[in-house]
């Protein structure tokens, strides 16, 4: 009996390895350094949601390439509606070649799906299982082995910016691609429980082979981000230790070197983890170090991805509901912090894995170079910096007004799943009015725009007169922190900073001096108490005493026939 099934046994091992052969990617059919094209990704993906029930791949919105996102899914259980998962099931929600010079999620990925549906890996009961198989997708058309100077390998990769040569990592707030907009459908619609966008670092050079950023925890709000922090976080590095993979928190050094100290990176919403962390999901970016090969690279991916899922499969409830816990901390008349800093007075220390580090005289310039010695490889604690402070605030409005010419926000507002009413008739109340006081921009083009910051505002309170079809905006929903981050010009990716309200900062009325001269001497005349404080300002400023052009535009300003709209925010606060 035993000699008779063992040929069967075997055959049908052959049998399962032939036909499971089929699955083999374009990465593993290669030499360990050849990464998956476009057309590759997507036929391979095609015929896994085939040949597989589990596995779904819809077509959504389209990118600046004018190719559609893809929207890959996997259940077990084959439900692929998203209202009905979102009940009982968490979505761990994975993007991939945001930076298309950056591939090995690409190539992780589709290895993860595949061990999935043929049963190689445990299957899933409690997490639903969405990919962007490549985000970036003109990028990822843009092929070239030269790019990525700092790279070692894969022998072919895309390129960091879209079809419009936009970067996607600093678009997900302002928007200006199709691209954004199409991952941000795609977000609203999955409700993403927990996020991973897989990326390729540069910097340093130190022993690991995968290193992370969490979304900021402090910023994530204490609910949410405290279990993150001191629960899942931990728990997935010491997963990844017992698969043999060391990790460290991303080497944003405060120095040249890592042994000098380094900080948790602040993931600003104009990132995607700064984004998705808005509505209140967890967030991961996976760093794998340049300088190690192409084939290590992608199976420290694979292994994060794998961790992360088996973690929230086995957390799926209390993620689920501390999420809804962490949005009542935002709510009306409550605090915001719009700008955060790290907070030297609870720094720590880190056991590093570096290498040391050294200068010597530069073969290619006159100059001296930094270099690594990986033969003196080191383990040592170094400065570590977790903590953020909260260092600017705001006071949560109920509601915020937008008048209905700002047909662009709007329409940003729609993308991003906020719900919002418009006046029936034309409406009086009190609001909070803004007025620019000062901001310094950036003096070179920053991802299509001449960015502001060190942006403060003046407030007041005042009776405004809005118009029937303007836009009421209540704080009350799941996109909150979205609303205050976008409408409050002092966060560092307000619109305001990225030129969204540009137009209030032109003076589209003037004056000629001459003609202005005898009504400015009138207006000296009728109001005493002006001139008192005209002669108040040319006492205490010097340069303003010497210029009397700058004395006639001060009286203009101060009179009714400077425009009301001038400096102006246009975006009112309902307290």
């Amino acid at each position: 009996m035993k000699l008779f099934t063992l040929p069967i046994l075997l055959f049908t091992i052959a049998i399962f390895a032939q036909n499971t052969k089929k699955y083999d990617t374009f990465f593993e059919k290669g030499n360990g350094n050849q990464a998956a094209s476009y057309p590759e990704t997507i036929a391979y993906y095609k015929l896994l949601a085939t040949d597989f029930t589990t596995i779904k791949m819809v077509e959504m919105g389209l990118t600046d390439s004018g190719e559609p996102l893809h929207m890959i899914i996997y259940n077990p259980e084959k439900e692929f509606d998203f209202e009905k998962i979102q009940k009982n099931k968490a979505v761990l929600f994975i993007n991939n070649g945001i930076h298309a010079g950056e591939p090995d999620g690409i190539d992780a990925t589709m290895q993860l799906y595949r061990d999935l549906a043929i049963g190689k890996i445990k299957s899933l009961k409690n997490t639903v299982l969405v990919c962007i198989p490549v985000y970036n997708i003109g990028g990822a058309l843009n092929r070239n082995s030269t790019t990525r100077a700092n790279q070692d390998g894969p022998e072919i990769y895309g390129f960091r910016g879209n079809a419009r040569n936009y970067d996607l990592n600093r678009d997900l707030m302002k928007s200006d691609t199709r691209n954004t907009k199409s991952f941000v459908e795609i977000f609203q619609k999955i409700n993403a429980d927990v996020f991973i966008d897989n990326h390729v670092s540069n910097g340093a050079d130190y022993q690991y082979k995968l290193t992370y950023i969490m979304t900021q925890h402090n910023k994530l709000g204490s609910v949410l981000g405290d279990f993150m922090n001191a629960e899942m976080m931990p728990a997935l590095v010491k997963d990844l230790q017992n698969k043999k993979i060391e990790t460290t928190p991303y080497v944003d050094s405060f120095r040249d070197t890592p042994d000098k100290g380094f900080g948790q990176f602040v993931d600003s919403p104009r990132y995607t983890t700064g984004y998705t962390s808005l509505f209140n999901t967890i967030g991961f970016v996976v760093e794998t170090h340049m300088l190690k090969k192409y084939a290590e690279r992608v199976k420290v991916t694979y292994e994060y991805m794998k961790t992360t899922l088996d973690f929230t499969d086995a957390n799926y409830q209390k993620i689920k509901a501390l999420r809804v816990q962490n949005l009542q901390q935002y709510q009306p008349k409550k605090t915001y912090t719009l700008q955060w800093a790290l907070d030297s007075t609870k720094a720590t220390t880190f056991s590093f894995l570096g290498y040391e580090a050294g200068y010597k005289k530069s073969e290619a310039t006159a100059g001296n170079r930094l270099y690594y010695d990986r033969s003196k490889p080191y383990k040592k604690d170094v400065p570590y910096i977790k903590e953020f402070k909260s260092v600017k605030e705001v006071v949560i409005p109920s509601a915020y007004v937008v008048p209905r010419g700002y047909w662009n926000i709007i329409d940003l507002l729609k993308n991003n799943g906020i719900t919002y009413k418009q006046f029936q008739n034309d409406t009086i109340i009190e609001v909070e009015s803004y007025k620019m006081a000062s901001f310094k921009t950036v003096p070179n083009a920053y991802e299509g725009h001449y960015l502001h910051y060190n942006t403060a505002v003046n407030s007041t309170l005042i009776k405004m007169a809005f118009a029937k079809g303007d836009y009421l905006i209540p704080t009350q929903q799941k996109g909150v922190k979205y609303l205050v981050e976008a409408f409050e010009p002092e966060g560092v990716d307000s619109f305001f900073n990225w030129n969204f309200f540009d137009p209030i900062l032109q003076q589209k009325e003037h004056y000629s001096n001459y003609i202005f001269e005898d009504t400015a001497a009138q207006l000296l005349k009728d109001n005493p108490a002006l001139k008192a404080e005209l002669e108040t300002k040319k006492q205490t400023d010097t340069e303003f005493a010497k210029s009397p052009e700058a004395q006639l535009e001060w009286i203009y300003k101060h009179s009714v026939y400077y425009e009301k709209a001038h400096l102006q925010y246009p975006v009112y606060r309902v307290l």
